[in-house]
């Protein structure tokens, strides 16, 4: 009966894995130091400072030029996991029980890495805050939604863009607390974790059969991994390079919506330069640089 719980709900399973991976070192990603790490070679510091004060958006980089950022830190990212991937399969059969766990915490770790430095990249605001280990529940959603993109679920590809949607309308900073946690998006954000969760008990058996064998186990593992890891990246990537956040825009608010409302905001300035530079980022940003 037992284990009749344990398989009936994998919502709960994906979520407590979720929860331990974003626990891990190393796997937050502070938002300042990447973008201004990521921007340096691309944009003027004022740019710079506009993008991590406000968003990328709000300081007129354009979408071909994070484009470019997000390729390589998407590169940097599947080819660390990779890495630890193939080291995780080398013990063999002898060590699995724990190989498989630590396999499935370290890939799921970076693809909270890589889901962060795509959000952030493309004008999301900062997923976790300071105040100790806790992920909160809008944040859990979110990263839930983000995830369910990588695996190809339609459903999440709509509700990202439905969140999106209400930021862009009103210019907001932060996550929209309560469609997250108990309004509109929340049924989606649940039905999302259950179908991973479902997809990640299929996933653990093969890449236990993966590293059965020692040494060919590794280069088995390393390859699975890159070979699902990349696509999902780039599947995140196109999706949040469409959204409307993703547009170079003229100012942001700092504001909580809740399910459409304003709530707080404060009007930030942006400089007429960078408003310019929104507009012809516009004009001049193609199907192909979101490919």
């Amino acid at each position: 009966m037992n284990q009749g719980k344990a398989v009936e709900n994998p919502e709960s399973r994906f979520s407590a894995v979720l929860v331990g991976a974003a626990k891990l070192p190393g796997v937050r990603i502070n938002r300042e130091a990447y973008l201004r790490s990521a921007l340096a070679r691309h944009c003027s510091e004022d740019d710079i400072r506009r993008a991590i004060e406000e968003t990328p958006a709000a300081a007129g980089i354009t979408v071909e030029v994070l484009d470019k950022v997000a390729n390589d830190s998407i590169r940097y990212e599947t080819a660390k996991v990779s890495a630890l991937s193939a080291a995780a399969g080398i013990p063999g059969i002898l060590a699995l029980p724990a190989t498989v766990p630590a396999d499935l915490a370290q890939y799921f770790g970076h693809m909270l890495r890589i889901s962060q430095k795509l959000a952030y990249l493309y004008s999301w605001p900062d997923l976790f805050s300071d105040d100790g280990d806790d992920v909160d529940d809008a944040t859990m959603g979110v990263l839930t939604l983000f995830f369910g993109v990588m695996f190809g679920t339609q459903s999440a590809n709509a509700a990202v863009g439905k969140v999106a949607g209400m930021m862009s309308e009103q210019v907001a900073k932060k996550l929209p607390q309560k469609a997250l946690t108990q309004g509109v998006i929340y049924p989606i954000v649940k039905k999302v974790a259950g179908h991973i969760g479902v997809k990640m008990t299929k996933d653990s058996f093969a890449k236990t059969v993966s590293k059965a064998i020692p040494l060919v186990g590794a280069a088995v593992s390393g390859g699975l991994t890159f070979a699902t890891y990349l696509p999902m990246a780039k599947r995140l990537k196109k999706h949040l390079s469409s959204l409307p956040l993703a547009e170079p825009s003229h100012r942001v608010m700092d504001e909580d919506v809740v399910d459409g409302e304003v709530v707080e905001e404060h009007e930030s300035f942006v400089s007429p330069r960078s408003e310019q530079h929104g507009m012809d980022a516009t004009a001049g940003t193609s199907e192909e640089s979101r490919s």
